[in-house]
């Protein structure tokens, strides 16, 4: 059957570290389980695409296509998620005693609870994705509402979810452009995954408080200095919400309701305006002021301009030349 066998902290506005909250994720560096005491890798074959150079945190995501595989008994630390993107392919899952028989289609998702012990074997070959969630991910979607010091979910073997399969879809997507947005982008659509897993699959129901009136004053000064201080780094959803003291999912909550725009589509938005300043300065290549303000190439920072501005950064130069010198 030819199957394969298994064997910097960022700182402040004002250059001081941030601190570390109790809902702070780290960065996972990809799918882990635990086979007789020691951490190997989910798979042996080499993943086409993680998550691990984004370095998003709180999440691990990585993307395969292998052939017939005999997965051996392992357990998984983490929350996990598998995704098939394509391959009818029958399958068959040993575990708690059981013996499960099943057939894939595309779409087919396992969502198993951290601490579940299984073994696979897959009789065909299969293009998928893996998705490893760590436990503060789900308890900080909503735990300055929820005050939950843990989250349970169900276990599924055969599980069919739109949804779910959308947003793993939209970060494979994003990691396959080399994440040129940067860290911010993926850490919504996990705090997005998140959020839906513990509303739809929590083992129990979770009721989250309402709460109005958006960021505190101080608050909100904070991450906008943060992010005016910072536009040409990497600027992370998780770095803005620890400078705001919450979880990353509270933090995006609140941040909407005060500015109006997700904290995603603010940092993009600032980025554009200050690349319009420096525009403005013909020492600066066209190439400089994209790079300068955190865009990662130059057909991103020409895209994302000619979206936001209705004009490409070199017309943009030249129109302001035009004017100034009339």
């Amino acid at each position: 059957m030819g199957a394969i066998s298994q064997g910097d902290v960022p700182r402040g506005a004002a250059g001081t570290k941030l601190e570390s909250s109790g809902t702070r994720q780290s960065v996972v560096p990809g799918i882990g389980v635990v086979r007789e005491g020691r951490q190997e890798r989910f798979l042996e074959a080499p993943a086409t695409l993680s998550s691990s150079p984004a370095r998003w945190r709180g999440i691990a995501v990585e993307n395969w296509n292998v052939p017939a595989v005999f997965i051996p008994r392992h357990e998984h630390p983490e929350h996990f998620l598998h995704v098939v993107l394509r391959g009818a392919v029958k399958y068959q899952v040993e575990t708690k005693g059981r013996l499960l028989r099943f057939t894939s289609r595309p779409g087919t998702i396992f969502l198993l609870p951290r601490g579940t012990v299984d073994e696979v074997n897959w009789e065909g070959p299969t293009h998928r994705v893996a998705v490893a969630i760590q436990p503060r991910l789900l308890t900080g979607a909503l735990n300055e509402t929820a005050h939950e010091p843990d989250v349970e979910l169900t276990e599924h073997w055969n599980l069919i979810d739109s949804h779910i399969s959308a947003l793993v879809s939209e970060m494979v997507n994003d990691l396959g452009d080399n994440s040129p947005a940067g860290a911010s982008y993926g850490e919504a659509l996990a705090n997005a995954l998140a959020v839906y897993l513990v509303k739809r699959y929590a083992v129990r129901r979770i009721t989250p408080a309402f709460y109005k009136g958006g960021l505190p004053p101080y608050r909100l000064k904070r991450v906008l200095d943060y992010i005016a201080d910072n536009l040409g780094t990497d600027i992370s959803l998780s770095d803005l919400a620890t400078i705001a003291g919450m979880s990353p999912h509270y933090f995006s909550e609140l941040f909407k309701q005060t500015v109006g725009r997700s904290p995603h589509n603010y940092v993009l938005l600032q980025r554009i305006e200050r690349a319009k300043q420096l525009l403005r300065d013909p020492r600066r290549s066209i190439i400089e002021a994209g790079l300068d303000v955190g865009f990662q190439n130059p057909s991103h920072f020409a895209r994302m301009f000619r979206k936001l501005e209705g004009a490409t950064p070199s017309r943009f130069r030249a129109d302001w030349v035009s004017r100034a010198g009339s």
